[in-house]
């Protein structure tokens, strides 16, 4: 859908012919640094060309009309802006409802109601963050309709404020931050304990990065990432006793190989084993990218993917499919689960003269093993959240 298409959707959506405020946010991509993000570990994000569109016009009133394509069914959700309360009806609009909110009880001027659309092409359940593309477009056509400018850094952690507080995730920050700060053909390497982070450029040299969604409804992913959470929380409790820590990305493979005997249920040993050596390999990683090597980059997403799936358990037969029959293919550097998990997407780095073999033969494996087809999308590496003036042209 173009742009033309969607603004003509919002004029004939809201009746209302004045011409909308356009502002986009990116999806995201991990490409290496799992389930890092909470326990204060690095993570290594880049933003991607799928994502969400916001069309937005104020009102002079406090009413806030909210639709989104993507969920038709849901109508136009109304509400007053005295009173942005979660409301389990309001479905979808909770994100941007939550945003708006949480900007203006930080005083920013947002003194009327707004008639907004929301269109987004991140694939539905694909694990692609296109709940904090939602929060990030909201915040940024904010800006844009009220003449106010937040410090990015500030509406990245308004972003996980909402996610955290409001929605009830126990989310880190990344997804949050690489979209408000992502930048073309770079990842971004960051600390999620201090927040600091630099910029590590991507040099595809003749390969694509390769999106495979498993098209598996993630159920379970909210509850199991949770559990997921709170094992860290005790494995972290436990490792204090013996060590002075206070996030488990404190601790190095070589003191958890001297220290794990303390954490005695077995379950939750693997847990902390897998944050610990995915922390060592994002900064390993890291480096292989700057270094240029792609090869080696590769090879430290298979051991991710393994560690994901035997240590901290978050695969399951789907990503586990899409994976090892990534990893058997031409001109496969390197494939991996990206995301919470539990279904979800893969990312795996191809040849460009082999993806369309690539897509062909593991979907045909999929499909034989799972019972239904996977999806393919090419990403490019863009910008993070933005207005798009340049659209009104």
């Amino acid at each position: 859908m173009n742009m033309k298409d969607l603004q003509s959707k919002f004029k004939t959506m809201f009746n209302n012919l004045t011409e909308p405020s356009i502002c986009f946010a990116p999806g995201r991509i991990n490409l290496i640094g799992e389930h890092t993000d909470y326990n204060g570990g690095y993570v290594l994000p880049a933003t991607i060309s799928y994502g969400t569109y916001a069309f937005g016009v104020k009102r002079t009133d406090h009413t806030l009309r909210l639709f989104s394509l993507n969920f038709p069914e849901t109508g136009i959700i109304e509400c007053d802006l005295s009173d942005l309360s979660f409301q389990e009806e309001d479905s979808w609009a909770n994100y941007p409802k939550g945003m708006i909110e949480a900007i203006k009880n930080r005083t920013y001027p947002i003194q009327t109601g707004a008639d907004i659309l929301f269109y987004g092409n991140i694939p539905n359940q694909a694990g692609l963050s296109s709940s904090a593309s939602i929060e990030l477009v909201t915040g940024i056509l904010m800006e844009e309709l009220f003449s106010f400018t937040l410090p990015r850094l500030s509406l990245i952690k308004l972003g996980q404020h909402v996610e955290n507080q409001y929605i009830g995730v126990n989310s880190g920050i990344m997804d949050q931050f690489a979209i408000g700060l992502g930048r073309q053909e770079h990842a971004i390497l960051l600390n999620c304990k201090t927040n600091d982070y630099e910029y590590v450029p991507i040099h595809l040299h003749g390969f694509e990065i390769v999106i495979i969604h498993s098209n598996k409804q993630r159920t379970l992913a909210e509850s199991k990432y949770n559990e997921r959470f709170n094992e860290c929380k005790t494995a972290l409790e436990t490792l204090q006793t013996v060590l002075p820590i206070k996030s488990l990305s404190d601790v190095s493979l070589e003191q958890f190989n001297a220290y794990q005997h303390v954490i005695k249920n077995s379950t939750i040993r693997k847990r902390a084993k897998h944050v610990i050596s995915e922390n060592e390999r994002t900064l390993q990683a890291s480096n292989e990218l700057k270094n240029g090597n792609l090869s080696a980059f590769g090879k430290l997403m298979n051991e991710s993917h393994q560690s994901l799936q035997q240590d901290y358990e978050v695969t399951g037969k789907e990503l586990d499919t899409i994976v090892h029959a990534a990893w058997k293919q031409q001109g496969v550097l390197g494939a991996r689960m990206t995301g919470a998990g539990f279904g979800g997407c893969a990312i795996a780095i191809v040849a460009k003269e082999k993806v369309a073999a690539f897509k062909e033969n593991v979907n045909d494996i999929y499909k034989r093993s799972i019972g239904y087809d996977a999806s393919f999308y090419t990403a490019a590496i863009v910008d993070g959240a933005r207005s798009l003036v340049e659209a009104h042209k």
